[in-house]
C-alpha cells in the first residue's frame, strides 16, 4: 500500500536514506493515513544518533535530545525526528528511567502502546505492520502491543488513552486490553492532573463522547472523577428521567456539538443531584437545588483536574443556570441574557436543549417548542441591535457628567438605572431620552 506524505516528511527520509540510515513515518500519521483522515503531525523515527541527525539537516531544535527526538525545521514546520530506542524501566507509571538507542526498528515499535499506533512507513519499503495494527483498523479494536499488563504497568495515562482513541474512531477496547486497565485502574492515581485532564479532554470532544461509560466500568473515574460512579448508582424515580443520573449524564454528551465547555458542562450539569436526592409520600424522586451544589462541585473537580479559570468560570455559570426558568416575554428575556451575557446565553440554551433530549417523552415537545421560543427571541433581540450593557447604553459616564451628574459611585448606579429601563424600552436607548430621563432623578 503506498500512503500520501507530505514532501517535508518525503525530503526528510530520503536525507536520511542517503546518508545510509534508516528511516520511517512513525505512530498516528501513519493510522491516519490508513484511515483516510488528516493527520495532526508527523513524526519520523530512524536508526541516525541525535547527533548524525543534526549534521544531515540545516535547522534543528534539540526538543528531546536525551530520550533521542530532534525537531528538523522545514519550510517554518517542526517534524519530530527519533532514534529508534528501547525504554528502560519505569519508575514512576509515567516515564523510562532511560532509554537504550537501537539499531533495530522492531524493537522500537514494539515499545508502543497499542497496534494501531506501532506501524512505520515509508515508499521504499511500504508499511511496517508487525504487530496486527492494519487488522484492528478493520476490526475496530484498541489492543495493545504485547502484553497489555506490561504496556499500561510501563505508563498508567495509556489506559486513559485507551479509552480516548476508542472515542475518537468509534472502536471497541480488546478484551484483554480492557481487563487490563479493570486490573491496574489503581495505578491511574500516578499520573498529574494535568495529562489526565488533556485525555478527557480530547475524549468528550470525540465523535463518540458517551465512550466516556468505558472509563466507568473499568474503574478509572473511581480514581480521578469518584463523583461520577455515585451518578452512576444514583436512579431518578421521576416522570422527566428514564436513566440514572449517570447514564442521563452519558445520553447527553453528544447532543451537543464537540466543544469543551459545552460537553464538560453536561457532563457535570446533574452531579449535584446524588446528595440532594429526597423522595416524596408518593416514592416520586426529587432534587431540588441540585443546581446549586452541582455549581460548588463542579468549580471544584475543574480545579481538581487543573482547568483553566475561563472554562471554570463558564461551566459553573452554564450548570448553575441549566435548570433555570426563562420567560419568552421581551423585556425579562433581555433582562435574563444582559445578566448571563449573549455568548454564553446561546451555549445554555445548547445544554437546555441536550439536557432535554437525554430526559423521558414526558412533557418533550412543550420543552421543544419553549426552547424554539426563546431561540427566537433571543436572534429577534439580537437582530434588532437591542441594548443589553453598558456598552452599548447611549450615554456615558461622560456624558452623565457633562449634563450636570456628580462623579463618583452614583454615576455607576445611574447607568445601571438607564440600562434598566432600556432593557423594558429598547425603543429608548438614545441620547437624548435617556439625558431627559436621568434629570427626573434629580
Amino acid at each position: 500500500m503506498k500512503l500520501i506524505m507530505p514532501s517535508e516528511v518525503t525530503y526528510i527520509i530520503e536525507v536520511l536514506e542517503k546518508a545510509g540510515y534508516e528511516a520511517y513515518a512513525v505512530g498516528g500519521c501513519v493510522r491516519d493515513s490508513i484511515l483516510n483522515r488528516q493527520p495532526d503531525d508527523w513524526d519520523i523515527t530512524t536508526s541516525a544518533k541525535p547527533e548524525a541527525i543534526k549534521q544531515l539537516f540545516e535547522r534543528t531544535i534539540d526538543t528531546g535530545i536525551a530520550h533521542g527526538t530532534v525537531t528538523v525545521m522545514k519550510n517554518h514546520i517542526g517534524y519530530e525526528v527519533t532514534t529508534y530506542r528501547i525504554d528502560g524501566e519505569y519508575e514512576d507509571g509515567r516515564h523510562p528511567k532511560e532509554v537504550t538507542f537501537t539499531s533495530d526498528l522492531l524493537e522500537d515499535l514494539k515499545r508502543r502502546d497499542f497496534t494501531i499506533n506501532a506501524m512505520a512507513y515509508n515508499d521504499r519499503v511500504g508499511l511496517v505492520d508487525a504487530f496486527g495494527g492494519r487488522e484492528d483498523i478493520e476490526r475496530k479494536k484498541i489492543r495493545c502491543v504485547g502484553d497489555a499488563r506490561c504496556r499500561f504497568s510501563e505508563d498508567a495515562l495509556r489506559m486513559m488513552r485507551a479509552v480516548r482513541f476508542a472515542a475518537q474512531l468509534g472502536y471497541e477496547i480488546e478484551e484483554e486490553t480492557r481487563a487490563a486497565i479493570k486490573e491496574l485502574s489503581t495505578n491511574l492515581k500516578k499520573i498529574s492532573a494535568e495529562r489526565i485532564q488533556t485525555e478527557l479532554v480530547k475524549l468528550l470532544t470525540s465523535t463518540h463522547p458517551e465512550q466516556f461509560r468505558d472509563c466507568y466500568e473499568l474503574g478509572l473515574t473511581a480514581e480521578f472523577f469518584p463523583e461520577f460512579d455515585v451518578a452512576m448508582n444514583t436512579s431518578q424515580n421521576n416522570p422527566h428521567h428514564i436513566y440514572t443520573v449517570g447514564e442521563h449524564i452519558l445520553h447527553s454528551l453528544n447532543q451537543v456539538k464537540e466543544d469543551k465547555v459545552l460537553r464538560l458542562s453536561m457532563l457535570l450539569h446533574d452531579i449535584g443531584k446524588p446528595s440532594v436526592l429526597t423522595k416524596d409520600e408518593k416514592g416520586i424522586d426529587h432534587f431540588y437545588n441540585h443546581h446549586v451544589l452541582g455549581e460548588a462541585m463542579a468549580k471544584e473537580i475543574l480545579k481538581r483536574l487543573r482547568f483553566d479559570n475561563d472554562t471554570i468560570n463558564q461551566v459553573k455559570k452554564l450548570v448553575l443556570c441549566h435548570d433555570d426558568e426563562i420567560s419568552c416575554k421581551p423585556g425579562k428575556l433581555r433582562k435574563y441574557i444582559a445578566a448571563i451575557g449573549p455568548e454564553l446565553f446561546q451555549k445554555l440554551l445548547m445544554v437546555k436543549a441536550a439536557d432535554a433530549a437525554a430526559q423521558s417523552d414526558y412533557k418533550r415537545e412543550e420543552k421543544k417548542q419553549h426552547l424554539d421560543d426563546l431561540w427566537q427571541g433571543y436572534k429577534e433581540i439580537i437582530e434588532a441591535k437591542d441594548c443589553l450593557s453598558l456598552k452599548q447604553l447611549a450615554v456615558t459616564g461622560k456624558d452623565l457628567l457633562e449634563a450636570g451628574r456628580k462623579p463618583g459611585k452614583s454615576l455607576g448606579e445611574e447607568l445601571k438605572l438607564l440600562l434598566e429601563h432600556v432593557l423594558d424600552y429598547p425603543e429608548d436607548n438614545q441620547k437624548e431620552i435617556l439625558l431627559n430621563l436621568i434629570k427626573e432623578l434629580k
